[in-house]
């Protein structure tokens, strides 16, 4: 069928199943089914569009929650901003009439993606909004006249002005696919024609999700008749929608038609099972609930499709365990799941938790049809403070000794039917009357709820030997309204008060009196007398010391009289501003004995018994007046007014010391010393000087101070010499300590010079031999004695001169020593033979001898000699030549006794004939 030029046509085929009626675009969109507002948009734009210019938006209707949706464009010269708004991302000019670019929408949170496609079309005009709806053609306005080559979709056509009909777009309606279908495959779903196939040859393909996208290869065409495949069953939970593009080409590869959007849609089937979020859930409700109220929620998913039966889930409860106090204590919400309670009763002291089945099924809970699944709902009643604490008894009782706090007199027991260890059940107790004062308070037990009555202020057995306290229990909740408190919750507590032996105690604690230093021995002070406070027992109270740090103090032991056992002097070390403290104790018969203690202070009142000292006690002055002056001062161990201001004065007798000596007054404690006269020799001299306070009656004392006269310099210092000299030695006793001073200086620098040049020769005399080699007078110790014949291994070129020495190899053959030093030129002795005859050792011992007595280079002691080694093939025959013979009154044959090492010597000496 032909409609108009360069037309596809798209053959619906019977065979994909029975086609769902759908309103105006034939299909039915899911509630709230995210997606793109419209499947493709157009805008007319200028061919030249500038950078960041708007060109239209695109309108996105997102599920709640689905905040996250983002965009972007598989044209790299545009861009989408997160309103939808597209926009040129730099100058573009955009080729022949019109570009086309798709646009996608993702979700960043689950990845899934929407896509719809963009037309630009150029134009006189650029519009940035213009968008084309499925199923509805723009009016004649919205577009600029176009060319007639250009491809408008859903052109008008021309009116009886001349206007030209125009080609258009394919629109095809959607493809329905029912999923989990059997096939066989591939199945044909449509087919697709061009009018132009009659003209020319025409291949035809298709590209997109599901095509030549993953999932690969779910759809294929025959590209020469144009017949579209699946070529699997489709499953809608894996993919509910595809968007494919139809392309007609030519043999040539050059377009035919414009490409053509194919919509499939996978059709829903009832295959999958509602499944519940969780298959255990943990609900509560307060016991006493009335009817309706809401305890929890449980929720069931259905992969199906929400918006037909398949998805659309009923819950219903099953079972109900325990069946008490009714068979149907809740009820379930069919559609939202919604449990509450639907019967009164719930008690938490008789049911604590029930335990629910609920069934979740789909089609509509259609128990025929649908698909079921089960879930656990556990419900726990909580409690709540319905039952009120109640004393076990009416009446307590206890006992408490006085005088004891942090004692636990009685313990208060409660029963209560809730919830142990909460606030429903954790018990308060108060004291309602009978401690007007305080001195008791209740505490709980945390483990065991009981309350426990505790003394906190002490009590006295002579003011109250009894205690009658009313006591009441509530829970730390508040009670449950229209729950009264019975009269069971207020109980009497009776505690009697055991009487004990106290301490005695001082009434006046820390008693000060004040009387004057001085006053002597056997004075009575005062009574430092205690107090027992028991008054129903007949005791008696003995004092004594307990600190008394100079022993100046006497207790009666009978009555606590304090009297004086030695002068008390205030100036005395244990005097702390001008009070002595001492500590007295008192303590009675009682069984146990007790005792108290008390601290009595005396301030004791200053009197003049100290005559003042004059400060300092030595001086030093220049022997010339108006240089200097001494500053003195006096010092009195009493206080005001039996001080200062003092009088200082020097005495008529000796003379010597008015004639050499005036005193000036600056104040009333302080005055100067100086010099009457104009010299004075240098020297120590003994000033008296009477110091007069100003006490009732005033004390004077003569203190002598030493000054030491001494010449001065400009400055009016005293010298180094001026001191020496004041010190009483003369000119010629300094001069004499200096030069021994000198003397001794001179002594210790000599011996420091001859040490260092002693030192200096040792180093620079070097032997000429080393210390090792050194064998005069030393000890060889020899660890073995060698084993004879058997012991032959000797290194013999040690007993040769060293001949890879070169001023041993320039000498000729004869003696050498180690330890020659080879300088100058060296004296020619003769040249003995090189193998000599055996008789000739002496000879050659002599003159090895007489070679070293003459060496001008031999050192001035005994040292090492080293002969040549005469070699193996010596003439010099056997030891035995050496007047030795086997003959002779000698008796050899004890060598056989002394070993296989004398064996050798046994057989040329020993007994027996030679061969």
């Amino acid at each position: 069928m032909t409609i108009g030029s360069g037309m596809l046509l798209l053959l619906l085929l019977p065979c994909c199943g029975s086609a769902r009626a759908h309103n105006g675009d034939f299909t039915v969109r899911p509630t709230c089914k995210p997606g793109f507002s419209e499947e493709d948009y157009t805008a007319l734009v200028s061919q030249n569009i500038m950078e960041g210019q708007k060109l239209l938006k695109v309108k996105f209707s997102a599920c709640p929650g689905k905040n996250g949706i983002r965009y972007e464009t598989n044209n790299l010269d545009f861009k989408v901003r997160t309103d939808g708004t597209i926009y040129a991302a730099h100058q573009v000019q955009i080729p022949l009439k019109q570009t086309m670019f798709m646009v996608t929408a993702w979700d960043h949170q689950t990845l899934e993606r929407w896509e719809t496609m963009v037309r630009l079309l150029v134009g006189e005009k650029s519009q940035h909004n213009g968008h084309k709806q499925k199923g509805k053609k723009n009016s004649s306005t919205d577009l600029a006249p176009q060319p007639s080559d250009t491809l408008i979709p859903w052109r008008q056509p021309q009116n009886s002005n001349g206007l030209r009909r125009q080609k258009r777009d394919w629109v095809i309606p959607p493809i329905n696919v029912p999923e989990n279908s059997r096939g066989p495959f591939p199945q044909q779903l449509v087919r697709i024609r061009s009018d132009k196939d009659s003209e020319i040859h025409i291949r035809y393909s298709i590209t997109g999700v599901g095509a030549d996208q993953p999932p690969m290869e779910v759809f294929s065409i025959d590209p020469v008749s144009g017949r579209m495949y699946v070529t699997r069953p489709m499953d809608r939970e894996e993919r509910a929608s595809y968007h494919l593009r139809a392309h007609a080409v030519d043999m040539n590869g050059n377009k035919v038609e414009n490409p053509i959007d194919l919509y499939i849609y996978v059709i829903d089937m009832n295959d999958n099972r509602p499944e519940f979020i969780n298959q255990v859930y943990n609900g509560s409700v307060d016991e006493g609930s009335k009817p309706g109220t809401y305890v929890m929620t449980v929720t069931a998913n259905d992969a199906d499709d929400s918006t037909t039966a398949n998805g659309m889930v009923r819950y219903r409860i099953v079972t109900q365990t325990p069946q008490s106090p009714s068979q149907n204590m809740f009820t379930i919400n069919s559609e939202t799941g919604d449990i509450v309670t639907v019967a009164a009763g719930l008690d938490r002291e008789k049911v604590q938790q029930y335990t629910v089945i609920v069934q979740a099924t789909d089609m509509e809970g259609n128990l025929n049809y649908g698909l079921s699944n089960t879930a656990t709902a556990i419900i726990t009643v909580t409690d709540v403070n319905d039952n009120p604490p109640e004393f076990t008894a009416s009446t307590y009782s206890g006992e408490v000794p006085e005088n004891r706090v942090e004692v636990v007199v009685a313990n208060l027991t409660v029963m209560d039917r809730d919830q142990p260890h909460s606030p429903n059940w954790n018990a308060v107790y108060r004291i309602i009357s009978g401690d007007p004062s305080g001195h008791f308070t209740i505490r709980t037990d945390p483990v065991t709820n009981e309350g426990m009555v505790t003394v906190v202020k002490a009590v006295d057995y002579e003011m109250n030997r009894a205690f009658m306290l009313t006591v009441m229990v509530s829970n730390q909740a508040p009670l449950a309204s229209g729950i009264q408190m019975s009269f069971q919750s207020t109980a009497g507590v009776t505690i009697s008060v055991t009487d004990i032996n106290e301490a005695p105690y001082f009434p006046t604690n820390h008693k000060l009196i004040r009387l004057e230093e001085g006053v002597p021995p056997g004075t009575a002070l005062t009574t430092f007398s205690a107090v027992d406070p028991d008054r129903f027992m007949q005791q008696a109270v003995r004092y004594s010391k307990l600190s008394d740090p100079a022993n100046w103090l006497n207790i009666n032991a009978t009555n606590g009289q304090i009297t004086t056992a030695a002068v008390l002097d205030r100036e005395s070390v244990y005097i702390k501003n001008n009070v002595y403290e001492a500590t007295f104790l008192a303590a009675d018969n009682g069984v146990p004995p007790a005792s108290g203690t008390g601290s009595l202070q005396i301030y004791l009142i200053d009197i003049n018994d100290n005559a003042p000292e004059l400060l300092p006690k030595e001086a030093q002055i220049c022997e010339k007046p108006n240089l200097n002056v001494i500053n003195i001062t006096a010092a009195d161990a009493d206080i005001d007014p039996n001080v200062g201001p003092f009088v200082f004065e020097l005495p008529s007798v000796p003379s010597a010391v008015r004639k050499n000596w005036t005193i000036t007054r600056l104040n009333g404690d302080y005055a100067q010393l100086s010099l009457r006269i104009m010299y004075l020799e240098a020297g120590v001299y003994d000033v008296p000087i009477v110091v007069t306070d100003s006490g009732n009656p005033p004390l004077y004392n003569t203190s002598i101070i030493k000054v030491k006269v001494c010449p001065c310099d400009e400055n009016g210092d005293c010298t180094t010499i001026g001191a020496v000299a004041a010190a009483g030695l003369g000119t010629g006793a300094i001069i004499a300590i200096l030069i021994c001073i000198i003397i001794l200086l001179t002594m210790v620098l000599l011996f420091v010079v001859w040490m260092k040049r002693r030192e200096k020769e040792r180093h620079t005399k070097q032997l000429l031999i080393d210390p090792e080699d050194d064998v005069r007078d030393n000890i060889l110790k020899y660890d073995e004695e060698g084993g004879g014949e058997e012991d032959q291994d000797y290194d013999l070129s040690q007993l040769q001169q060293p001949e890879t020495m070169d001023h041993v190899l320039n000498k000729a053959p004869g003696v050498r020593r180690v330890d020659e030093r080879p300088i100058g030129a060296e004296p020619q002795y003769p040249i003995r033979p090189v193998i000599p005859h055996p008789g000739d050792i002496g000879d050659f011992i002599n003159e090895g001898l007489r070679a070293a007595d003459n060496d001008p280079t031999a050192p001035p002691y005994d040292s090492l000699l080293v002969f040549d080694y005469e070699g193996s093939g010596s003439t010099a025959g056997s030891v035995s030549s050496l007047n030795s013979s086997s003959s002779g009154d000698q008796d050899y044959d004890y060598l056989n006794d002394w070993g296989p090492r004398f064996k050798k010597l046994a057989d040329m000496y020993g007994g027996g004939e030679e061969d």
